[in-house]
């Protein structure tokens, strides 16, 4: 019924940061100016680019999600045609007609109605670079509005968190903005505050259920969504040790929604949580000396023994409230905001996967070995975004751990003297996916010969035959 925050997505769909509005196939052929028809398939398909391509399976140029534009130049068999562009996950087949043909062919829509494929005919008068600067106006749009609508909702919680009772006045707004119900649930999962409409009986049960699942319990979620009563359930952990979670009930789900409710959860848990004892001034004071460069041996008699453990991270929605909402997500009000955000976690915290975000985390430390976490983490983030996965953890007695990290690098930075930073970064990708050149091309969003082109060029300026196992292993040790 519900899916955990920790939960990776299947689909081959683009992740936005800050998240795009859905544009749809109906609203690009309502722009009649265009002349777009329908042959096949559903209108509401959601569209997140254009792609032209006239060769005979353009299946290794595409992501997913496409409207895919094509006269057919080169179209032999319609059926497997279209059976390689539904496995490539296009969102719909755009078909110019003439130069080389006068109609669609029959065999192609009948193709695209047995998959399912959104098929639309683009008459001669309309150059498919208007189609695609169409759709790019509607998804601009739709991102403006998008904005706007959590920009006044991030305005609006903001001043209910400074009335008089704020935690209901929090509430109210948020279920105001997002037209739903909003309900804050105590740590034995009782609601201690709630408002707006109230749901059915089946959607206020599913609801309660949903945030049971998160809370600061180690390896525990800290956001969930589902569905349940026909709504839209979701539930997010409040930060601090009450153990306190908000659930959220609408009609629908916009892609702002997420960035608004991470607002109120920042909020709410400042809201909740109890007046910070003067020890926990101390260390602060003792986590930002050391993270300014403080010896440890200084630090360490004003934090607890641990274990802590350090993260690293980068990514977010890009509003002021991100790096605050991450903390509140992972149960801790000790951060460092930046362009890599730095995060220390008390003992019993969890570090888990958040939406938007790539993590780097470090093996459990005592509190004198905080500096060495602090690298853990760093290396861990490095790794995480060169292998394109969401969170990574420090790995212990690894074949790093067998060289001293002075002479590592030492070695990596001769080796890799020759390569610039793009060479280098497409060489890590590369390697990390085992010599792919159609998933490096897509994680790094250029072309496949653009990959080859600068893996060849690697191999020139190294002096080394990337064909080799052993070249391979010394290069990934480098460059990690």
């Amino acid at each position: 019924m519900y899916e955990g925050s920790m939960a990776m997505s299947a689909t081959r769909e683009p992740a936005t940061t800050p998240p795009v509005p859905r544009v749809t196939l109906a609203a690009l052929l309502g722009r009649r100016e265009l002349g777009l028809r329908l042959l096949a398939g559903p209108e509401d398909v959601a569209l997140h680019w254009v792609h032209t391509s006239e060769m005979a399976d353009p299946y290794p140029y595409l992501l997913g999600g496409e409207l895919l534009m094509t006269a057919g130049v080169q179209l032999t068999d319609p059926a497997r045609y279209v059976e390689r562009v539904v496995e490539a996950g296009a969102a719909a087949l755009g078909f110019g007609v003439t130069p080389v043909y006068d109609t669609v062919p029959a065999e192609l829509v009948e193709a695209c109605v047995r998959h399912g494929l959104p098929l639309i005919e683009v008459p001669p008068r309309t150059p498919f670079t208007a189609v695609a600067r169409a759709l790019w106006r509607l998804m601009a749009e739709a991102r403006l509005h998008e904005l706007r609508r959590v920009t006044e909702a991030q305005q609006s919680l903001a001043t209910a968190a400074a009335r008089p009772a704020p935690v209901p006045a929090v509430l109210g707004a948020l279920a105001s903005r997002l037209g739903g119900r909003a309900v804050l649930f105590g740590a034995d999962g009782t609601v201690s505050a709630a408002a707006g409409r109230e749901p059915g009986p089946e959607a206020a049960r599913a609801l309660a259920e949903l945030a049971g699942v998160v809370g600061p319990r180690p390896g525990g979620p800290a956001s969930a969504s589902g569905e349940g009563g026909g709504l839209k359930l979701a539930a997010y952990a409040l930060g601090g040790e009450g153990g306190l979670t908000l659930g959220v009930a609408t009609e629908r789900r916009d892609p702002g929604d997420h960035t608004v409710a991470g607002v109120a959860v920042v909020l709410l848990s400042l809201l909740t949580a109890p007046h910070r004892a003067g020890d926990a001034s101390v260390r602060d004071a003792a986590l930002t000396g050391l993270l300014l460069g403080t010896p440890a041996a200084e630090t360490a008699a004003a934090l607890s023994p641990g274990p802590w453990t350090v993260v690293h991270a980068r990514g977010g929605d890009g509003t002021p409230f991100a790096a605050a909402g991450l903390a509140a997500a992972l149960g801790t009000d000790l951060v460092e905001a930046g362009p890599t955000v730095r995060l220390l976690l008390p003992p019993g915290a969890a570090a888990t996967v958040q939406p938007g975000w790539t993590l780097g985390v470090s093996a459990p430390a005592a509190a004198d070995g905080l500096p060495a976490a602090d690298a853990q983490a760093a290396r861990a983030l490095r790794r995480a975004e060169a292998t394109r996965t969401p969170l990574a953890r420090h790995r212990a007695n690894g074949l790093a751990g067998l060289v001293d990290p002075d002479e590592a690098a030492a070695h990596a930075r001769v080796l890799l003297a020759p390569l610039s930073e793009p060479q280098a970064e497409t060489l890590r990708a590369w390697l990390s996916l085992h010599g792919s050149w159609d998933r490096t091309a897509a994680a790094l969003g250029v072309h496949r010969n653009t990959v080859r082109q600068r893996i060849a060029r690697c191999a020139v300026l190294l002096g080394r035959d990337l064909d080799d196992a052993d070249v391979r292993m010394e290069l990934w040790f480098a460059l990690r």
